[in-house]
């Protein structure tokens, strides 16, 4: 179907009206005369069919004009939703945005490499609704459930530490995304938690939201973050600077195993970049379920073919006008 981009211009074709009433009028007044003797010897001439096509002229104008203002106005193909079933699952990913994430054990740091996977993932998933939560002392929605792909990984992109007051609330984090997630349409239903530390703060514990998430049909996968041993940390000293001592990687695998059992998911542990990336990979396997998804189609400008029939309809007025139907004077 055919929209238009300023409709309000097709107002414009209301000028025909008076057009045709001052042709109208201009016809009935023009009274051409020729002084002869008598009429008589026309008496029995024939109209010529000439006379009327005359009147066609006029409208060949007529049509013209009204081409030109509906160019003017943007004829466009109109902008269509369609809907298809396809594969898919509601996704939530829980990012740890504490400053222990800035361990240097990956490259270049925790924090990096996790974003940096979890835009791959996104970007894999084209048929998911998915969103971000960021926690750390606390909770927030970064991008709520969309299918807006650019959306989502430009905010991954645009994550720093210090977004949020330092600290690791992972029952608040995972808190909030089971608040996110819980309306999607999916049947399947997942939050990926990543964490580098152990539940130090928050107002809901890691243990209650495994129910809650348990309750509602929705499975986490939980990621430890961490190589074993000792990592570098960032410090900062007396003089404000910061610098990076290696300190005891510290993990509370048994609460992050208890949400994942809890919850029907599984726990994994990313020791390096390529570990997370293998994670992330395994998890991309989840089952799926079908859904429904609305696919947008772009406006296109299509007033070349009213361009094209207003060029015509003057030139096949001056045609007619100066060969066929040549009036004299």
């Amino acid at each position: 179907m055919i929209q238009f981009a300023h409709p309000r211009l097709l107002w414009l074709l209301l000028i025909l009206i008076p057009l045709v009433a001052w042709y109208v009028w201009k016809y009935r007044n023009a009274h051409p005369a020729l002084q002869i003797s008598s009429v008589s010897p026309f008496a029995g001439v024939r109209r010529s069919y000439k006379e009327f096509l005359l009147h066609g002229l006029f409208l060949l104008r007529l049509l013209a004009i009204a081409c030109i203002i509906i160019v003017i106005a943007r004829p466009q193909t109109r902008d269509s939703w369609r809907t298809s079933r396809t594969e898919g699952t509601d996704i939530i990913i829980a990012l740890d945005i504490s400053s222990s994430m800035l361990a240097r054990d990956f490259k270049p740091d925790r924090l990096e490499a996790a974003k940096n996977v979890a835009s791959k993932f996104v970007a894999g998933r084209e048929a998911d609704n998915m969103g971000l939560v960021i926690f750390a002392g606390e909770s927030f929605t970064g991008v709520p459930m969309t299918t807006d792909r650019p959306t989502l990984t430009n905010y991954i992109s645009s994550i720093e530490m210090g977004m949020l007051e330092d600290g690791t609330a992972i029952g608040d984090g995972l808190a909030t995304a089971i608040n996110r997630i819980k309306d999607g349409k999916a049947k399947s239903k997942s939050i990926i938690l990543l964490t580098d530390g152990s539940n130090n703060t928050g107002n809901v514990a890691p243990a209650t939201a495994a129910e809650i998430a348990k309750k509602l049909g929705i499975k986490v996968y939980t990621i430890g973050v961490g190589r074993n041993g000792t990592a570098p940390y960032p410090q900062q000293d007396y003089f404000g600077r910061i610098e990076y001592v290696n300190m005891p990687v510290v993990i509370d695998e048994a609460t992050l195993k208890e949400i994942a059992s809890t919850t029907g998911g599984r726990y994994f542990r990313a020791t390096g970049n390529n570990v997370l990336s293998e994670i992330f990979e395994e998890i991309d396997k989840l089952e799926k379920t079908e859904m429904d998804v609305r696919q947008f189609s772009h406006t296109e400008d299509n007033y070349l073919p009213w361009a094209l029939a207003a060029l015509a309809l003057v030139c096949l007025e001056l045609i007619a006008r100066h060969t066929i139907l040549r009036t004299i004077p």
